[in-house]
């Protein structure tokens, strides 16, 4: 991840297969996961104890420190002397002899700060943070974000909600799954409780659920496509379409293609259902996920959605879910924090109102047409639609009042389907309000 530029989900999707057991996946996870999301606070700690920043040593050695200072401080049942052993051992299997001692000095040292404090996460940390830092450098290095992340949010959503926000960041996400065979419900729930999997209700929608416990990729359920894994809020976003059957629909940047099952299944057999994506890879994977789903007739396109489209033919239905910065996911996918760079934004805004202006030209008279983004920030999601909606006068919002028609009768007993739509009839999701993914959707609407 660190060396590649690989996302942590995909690794270990790969390398933790039926071999490893489901404790030793479960470990191996929680370290990956958290010394990415801890990387900042992690290497101040060590920063302490070191003569170089930890970023400038060598890749293994630096890994080997924030890995066992992760589990000194983050995980009360390694026993410290395990946590230093392992991360010494690991910098000798990867040839870095010489380092051995560092590496064992520098987390005994850590290790003792952390007993002191009797191994509170932030015990001692806010003190250790010199005074007279600007207040985001401050909590980016507290809450391990990049400065320039947090001094936008705190400027966007003042300070409180925008701690709000790095806390939700740091927590693990729920892993949500998406249920096919409604009709099933029970039988699919006992199926993955005998598998070991404790299940719980979506917090969104009736459609979803929750696992922990074990991986759902490792079921029956999963394997025969009675289930997948995806966010709640991911799952949400095709929904806005409100696709009826025989409805001709474009899913533009479908890849991986999550979100395209839900707009086959309302299209019906009579519908046409394009799945297009640039990249040649990506759609042979989409390929074998709707082989796993067994979703047929589905028409897999590949194109650069940034450049006029070839259809000959205008779509009821579109879905535009946009490249983006993804920072509506970093609790989900904490090595973009340290991937994005502040002028990616408005690279990501170009390419957005050009894919976006492309899409328009392709929707029907009376034809729905989501943008969406996991991002949340406005250059990527209300300044790409608001530019879209100037430069086409023939388009119009779809207003809040006909959003939560279509989202009413989707979401779980109890949610309140007006706290995810604001007055303009944009769709929001936040991992500080709804424990989900940070998404954004603009229903959009040819006169």
């Amino acid at each position: 991840m660190e060396a590649e530029g690989a996302y942590a989900s995909d690794v270990l999707h790969a390398e933790l297969g039926p071999r490893v057991t489901t404790e030793n996946a479960a470990l191996a996870t929680e370290i990956t996961f958290g010394v990415l999301r801890w990387r900042r606070l992690l290497d101040f700690l060590l920063d302490r104890h070191l003569k170089k920043p930890v970023a400038k040593l060598d890749l293994a050695v630096a890994l080997a420190l924030r890995i066992g200072l992760y589990q000194l401080r983050f995980l009360g049942g390694v026993p410290a002397r395990a946590a230093v052993n392992e991360s010494v051992e690991l910098v000798k299997r990867a040839r870095k002899v010489s380092a051995a001692s560092l590496v064992n000095a520098v987390l005994r040292r850590a290790s003792a700060d952390a007993s002191e404090k009797s191994g509170a996460l932030f015990a001692g940390v806010e003190q250790l943070i010199p005074a007279n830092l600007p207040i985001a450098e401050r909590l980016g290095i507290l809450h391990s974000h990049p400065t320039w992340i947090v001094e936008r949010w705190i400027a966007r959503l003042g300070e409180s909600r925008a701690i709000a926000l790095l806390e939700a960041n740091n927590r693990a996400p729920h892993l949500s799954c998406a249920l096919h065979d409604s009709a099933r419900r029970d039988e699919i729930y006992a199926a993955l409780g005998k598998a070991g999997l404790r299940v719980q209700p979506g917090q969104l929608l009736a459609s979803a659920f929750a696992v922990s416990g074990g991986s759902p990729a490792r079921t029956a359920e999963f394997r025969e496509g009675s289930i997948s894994i995806q966010d709640e809020s991911s799952q949400g976003i095709p929904l806005l379409l409100d696709v009826h059957p025989g409805d001709r629909i474009l899913d533009l940047c479908a890849a991986p293609g999550g979100k395209t099952p839900p707009l086959v299944r309302g299209a019906g057999p009579k519908g046409t259902v394009v799945a297009a994506d640039r990249h040649a890879h990506r759609l042979r994977a989409m390929r074998k996920q709707f082989e796993r789903l067994k979703l047929s007739g589905v028409r897999i396109v590949e194109l650069d959605a940034a450049r006029e489209l070839p259809f000959g033919v205008q779509f009821d239905r579109i879905l535009v879910d946009a490249p983006c910065s993804g920072t509506g996911t970093l609790a989900r996918h904490p090595e973009i924090r340290w991937r994005l760079r502040r002028e990616q934004l408005a690279e990501f805004h170009r390419l957005q109102v050009v894919m976006l202006g492309s899409a328009l030209n392709q929707l029907a008279a009376g034809g729905r047409l989501v943008y969406s983004t996991c991002s949340m920030e406005p250059e990527e999601n209300e300044l790409v639609v608001g530019k879209a909606l100037a430069a086409t006068p023939t388009i119009r919002r779809v207003s809040s009042g006909e959003i939560l028609a279509t989202l009413k009768p989707l979401v779980s007993r109890g949610v309140e389907a007006e706290k995810l739509v604001d007055a303009d009839g944009q769709f929001r999701t936040s991992p500080a309000e709804q424990r989900t993914d940070g998404f954004y959707a603009a229903v959009l609407e040819r006169r």
